[in-house]
């Protein structure tokens, strides 16, 4: 079965925020999303997430191996966050997060992922988070020593154990699944997922509407919640395609 696809994507400041860290890419035709939230002092966060969405882009544009783009893309990013670092230190510590999602009309999906954004998938009603957040809680509510209840208020959520511009030797998780006529996917920074839960997310994308219209509801809600953070949306509905 043959699939296609239509997106869209959208970011606001928050509440709370002087400026907007996160980045985002919404490439429809050739099928890659991305989504990046930076982090650093100095407008470090804004050029790390900037950088690293450029480079991912300019990567996946070639085509070819998506899984061999994605992990390019991340390794590039991460250079290139690096060496400007290097040769700006008032920048020095700047970093991001990435998540990336690449669709071919196969119904092949493939994702690469560093931080805590999130790749969720919305399917026949049910949320399910695709991504694991490389964070201190997460590595606990593994361990079983915390809650994931617990880990969403614990003091330490914040910290991030591994993205770009962190440690140079540092992996993505690279993850292939299939995407099917009527998921609903869904990539996001965590100024969304901090402010709203799973099962809101999931009550607010199963209204039916235009994607624009759920991107910004997403967005209304994360503020009407606090909008303690930057938030970034990006969502692709995948449909029948020809055969």
């Amino acid at each position: 079965m043959k699939i296609a696809w239509e997106a869209t994507g959208g970011t606001n400041t928050g509440r709370r925020r002087q400026n907007n860290e996160d980045s985002l890419l919404v490439d429809a035709e050739r099928g890659f999303f991305v989504v990046a939230d930076g982090m650093g002092g100095h407008a470090g966060g804004e050029i790390a997430s900037a950088l690293a969405v450029q480079t991912a882009g300019e990567i996946l544009a070639r085509g070819g191996d998506a899984k061999a783009a994605l992990r390019e893309a991340v390794t590039r990013a991460n250079a290139a966050i690096f060496d400007f670092a290097a040769r700006n230190p008032r920048m020095r510590g700047m970093g991001t997060t990435l998540t990336a999602c690449v669709l071919a009309p196969s119904g092949v999906m493939n994702l690469g992922h560093i931080g805590d954004s999130r790749a969720y998938r919305f399917r026949n009603g049910v949320l399910e988070q695709l991504t694991v957040d490389h964070t201190w809680v997460q590595r606990e509510v593994d361990a079983g020593r915390i809650s994931a209840k617990a880990a969403r208020t614990h003091a330490l959520s914040h910290v991030i154990t591994q993205a770009l511009g962190v440690d140079e030797q540092d992996e993505p998780d690279i993850l292939e699944d299939t995407a099917l006529p009527g998921d609903l996917m869904l990539l996001c920074s965590d100024g969304l997922t901090g402010m709203v839960d799973d099962t809101q997310i999931a009550e607010l994308l199963a209204a039916e509407a235009p994607l624009p219209e759920l991107a910004n509801t997403l967005i209304r809600t994360a503020n009407a919640n606090g909008g303690v953070d930057n938030i970034t949306v990006v969502l692709v509905r995948v449909l029948s395609g020809s055969s």
